[in-house]
């Protein structure tokens, strides 16, 4: 079959020396500890009302007091602080840049591949548990808390992905997670909503998740394994299987497997550590 690598572009001299400056001059503010709330304001105001940042805004009509109101995180609540179990300290210390990064993809700018790539990446170290090197992460990308959150070395996440760290999520070097996918790591009880349980989902090395595939919560994806596309993975995958459907089942063993892997006999996969019913 044939065989298509990316491209590689960049934007004009003076864009790419534009925005490497502005986003060192982010990156120079997160490591000197600056306040990351007025960071969060500044930067969030520059790009949508320009020319307000320092201004009188008491004259202003209402509904433009209220959109610049929203360019500070004080001023707005995510669904992650209404959970019982934040862990509030964690979180208020992502907050900001949290409402940053959402912001940034509503943005002019959040189209801008080459740009939006640099952005995310800098910000993530400061966000995540864990953050490996070359993270690529495209626009309308969310998750929950971020402080759970572990990513791995050239994990790629392409646009319109739920990453719901709620319980942990672990992401393998080399992953990549396809547009519109969803990853959990809670669920609630079929009996009683606010029966939640938060279990660490895993997503190991070289893994595939497809598009608008689904992982619910606790499931490990083994090694260089594949869930396909739509499938919706209720239990652990086992490596180098392609899993597909719903409930997602093993339908083939990738022809690059070592010879180990063709010794095990094909059957129902292991169930995950989740009930997989009540997400969301």
């Amino acid at each position: 079959m044939p065989r298509y690598p990316l491209r590689k572009l960049e934007p004009a001299a003076d864009a790419t020396a534009l925005y490497a400056e502005w986003l060192e001059e982010i990156r120079t503010a997160l490591e000197r500890g600056d306040d990351r709330w007025e960071l969060c304001r500044r930067t969030l105001t520059s790009l949508f009302y320009p020319g307000m940042l320092d201004r009188d805004h008491t004259t202003l009509p209402l509904a433009v007091r209220a959109g610049l109101a929203q360019m500070d995180a004080r001023n707005v609540t995510l669904e992650p602080e209404y959970y019982a179990e934040i862990d509030d300290e964690a979180f208020q210390a992502r907050k900001p840049l949290l409402w940053m990064w959402q912001m940034f993809d509503r943005s002019p700018l959040g189209g801008n591949v080459h740009l939006g790539v640099q952005f995310r990446r800098t910000l993530a170290p400061f966000l995540f548990r864990r953050v490996g090197r070359n993270f690529k992460c495209f626009h309308f990308v969310e998750f929950s808390y971020g402080y759970n959150l572990e990513v791995g070395d050239d994990v790629v996440v392409h646009r319109n992905v739920l990453l719901d760290d709620r319980g942990g999520i672990v992401l393998g070097d080399r992953v990549s997670i396809s547009d519109f996918a969803n990853i959990y790591s809670h669920t609630h009880s079929i009996v009683d909503q606010v029966d939640v349980s938060n279990l660490k989902t895993v997503i190991a090395d070289d893994v595939r998740i497809t598009y608008h595939a689904t992982v619910l919560a606790g499931t490990h994806v083994g090694a260089n394994a594949m869930v396909g596309a739509m499938a919706v993975a209720t239990k652990n995958v086992r490596p180098y299987h392609v899993n597909v459907g719903i409930p997602a089942k093993s339908v083939r063993v990738k022809p690059n497997a070592p010879p180990e892997v063709y010794k095990v006999t094909l059957r129902e996969d292991a169930p995950a550590a989740g009930t997989g019913a009540g997400e969301g």
